[in-house]
């Protein structure tokens, strides 16, 4: 990795490639509205900073929904903590991108399998688990997400970026060290369900809170939830949809979990995800918990 990476600074082709503005708009955007102001090498090269990428990024999205470059750059000043934060329609909550992200996206733009896990791996022994989820992998994710939905990304990049990490959480599930005893969760996919790296960053935050994990993969075969369940015991199950296709596909589903679940007098089940929130509305379940918020999953002892 190069020592402009390093040291957190970025050439302006490395600024192009992460946020997808030409070189000559970033030069533009610094010349006339003085948006970013990098430092320059002896060599006479530009190099930018973490906080200069958010700002570029934060401007592009604002004139993509809208706003023009005038009023978009007022917006990021009047808010500068929030500089890197219109990456969703509502307001959000997110930190601005760190190095760790920026460098994602960029081998992300290139499909760098490689690089990709290379970065991924040493996030995760900087940080540790707990940062490294909240302040990497869910900000990554979900850009990688938002560029795919407006199509500045193609299918392999979004594909290449979202299975390295998958394959990386997964390598950290393997080798996390739990007590014997610890009380065990078990996550699973609804059939016809093929989003599973929401379920694995949510057993990676029980592993850290001391449970044991198993996690049943994306569209499990009908009827393997309940069997596994009956074998191991679990304390908790975990129920996830990102769409309502399991319930389209078939509609007795959840009415046969929910049956199942009243018959389990140990285990408590909670169901969460997009897809199973619209898919309730205006529905009552008798056994299963329908809820967002792990905090309350959390609190189960």
């Amino acid at each position: 990795m190069d020592e402009t990476r390093r040291n957190g600074i970025y050439t302006i082709k490395q600024v192009s490639d992460v946020t997808g503005l030409s070189k000559q708009v970033i030069r533009k955007w610094e010349e006339r509205y003085e948006l970013v102001q990098p430092e320059r090498l002896e060599n006479g090269y530009r190099v930018y900073s973490e906080k200069d990428v958010n700002a570029l990024l934060s401007v592009k999205i604002l004139s993509e929904k809208g706003y023009s470059i005038k009023k978009a750059i007022e917006m990021i000043e009047k808010e500068p903590d929030n500089v890197g934060a219109f990456f969703i329609a509502e307001p959000p909550k997110l930190n601005n991108f760190n190095d760790y992200v920026i460098q994602l996206l960029e081998k992300g733009t290139y499909c760098n399998e490689g690089e990709l896990n290379l970065i991924l791996q040493q996030a995760y022994h900087q940080l540790g688990l707990d940062l490294f989820i909240s302040n990497v992998v869910i900000p990554f994710l979900h850009e990688v997400g938002a560029r795919w939905e407006r199509e500045e990304w193609d299918e392999y990049q979004e594909a290449v970026s979202s299975m390295s990490v998958r394959d990386y959480l997964i390598q950290i599930r393997k080798t996390f060290q739990l007590r014997e005893d610890a009380p065990l969760v078990i996550g699973a996919c609804l059939p016809e369900e093929n989003h599973e790296l929401p379920m694995h960053i949510v057993l990676l935050q029980f592993m850290l809170r001391g449970w044991k994990t198993v996690l049943v993969g994306a569209s499990p075969a009908p009827g393997a939830i309940e069997s596994l369940v009956s074998k191991l015991k679990p304390k908790i199950v975990l129920l996830s949809a990102s769409t309502t296709l399991p319930f389209e596909r078939d509609p007795k589903l959840l009415r046969r979990l929910d049956q199942f679940a009243g018959e389990q007098d140990q285990v408590t089940f909670y169901i969460g995800g997009v897809g199973s929130h619209n898919y309730l509305k205006g529905k009552q379940l008798k056994s299963i918990h329908v809820s967002n918020d792990l905090e309350e999953v959390f609190d189960i002892k």
